[in-house]
């Protein structure tokens, strides 16, 4: 996943520019990588915060940088929504693919602004829109064309919750931030072909894991088929399904 993502965390960090000696935060962390971006450029006078609300992520997170030798890491438990630390305590704070998720993103931006200091600044990303996000929109295509997937509210958690630009800009104001910068972080999906692509969205993709957990044999080789042919444009000529898409890197401060 982070040979795909690469750039998204790449992005947010470079858009935050953590200096020497800051204090970084990250929310819902996962296994950290890109927080662990930032414990390189604020070196060892600095200290990242990587926080996730799983015991599990954390624990990964914690295993991730014993094995980068990374030493300038603190690893919690921390719900977004409900941070954990004094106010006005860090200078900047991280955060990919996870207001999205969270049943109350304004909170958690609230948040957000409550910790930073003056001259503080916050860099996420979401996911823009399903329609820019071919690496999703085939293989949903295939299972909501079966009536697999359920139709969905906007506003409930998800990975596309966010994407509408407008309604970003508002929240991002609503929390009481400043929009600085906006914009856009490609992504690129690599596959062996149409059957990768399915194995891996089935193992990435709850959604995805549960519908295709429960389809007959004959039904699955059928969706599996039709995936082939949707993805047909992807293909390169060189036989590999590149399936692109694009996050949308906020800065605010």
């Amino acid at each position: 996943m982070w040979d795909a993502t690469h750039a998204v965390g790449e992005g947010i960090v470079e858009m935050a520019a953590p200096a020497e000696g800051e204090t970084v935060l990250e929310l819902a962390a996962g296994t950290g990588d890109t927080g662990f971006l930032a414990a390189e450029r604020i070196g060892d006078r600095g200290l990242l915060i990587s926080t996730d609300r799983s015991p599990e992520m954390v624990a990964s997170a914690r295993r991730r940088a014993a094995s980068l030798g990374i030493t300038n890491v603190e690893l919690r438990e921390m719900e977004a929504e409900r941070i954990d630390l004094a106010t006005a305590s860090v200078d900047v704070v991280l955060c990919r693919w996870g207001y999205m998720l969270l049943d109350d993103p304004l909170s958690a931006l609230r948040e957000t602004q409550r910790v930073l200091r003056p001259g503080g600044r916050a860099a996420f990303a979401v996911w823009a829109p399903r329609d820019e996000n071919p690496w999703n929109s085939v293989i949903q295509a295939v299972f909501a064309g079966r009536g697999l997937f359920p139709p969905t509210d906007p506003a409930e958690p998800g990975p596309f919750r966010l994407g509408d630009r407008a309604e970003l800009r508002q929240l991002v104001g609503d929390a009481g931030l400043e929009l600085v910068e906006m914009r856009d972080l490609p992504v690129l999906w690599s596959y062996a072909g149409a059957n990768e692509y399915w194995d891996t969205m089935s193992t990435l993709s709850p959604s995805v894991s549960r519908a295709a957990a429960e389809l007959p044999e004959e039904t699955a080789a059928e969706m599996r088929a039709e995936l082939a042919e949707r993805s047909e444009r992807f293909m390169t000529t060189g036989g590999r399904l590149e399936l692109p898409g694009v996050s949308i890197g906020v800065l605010a401060r």
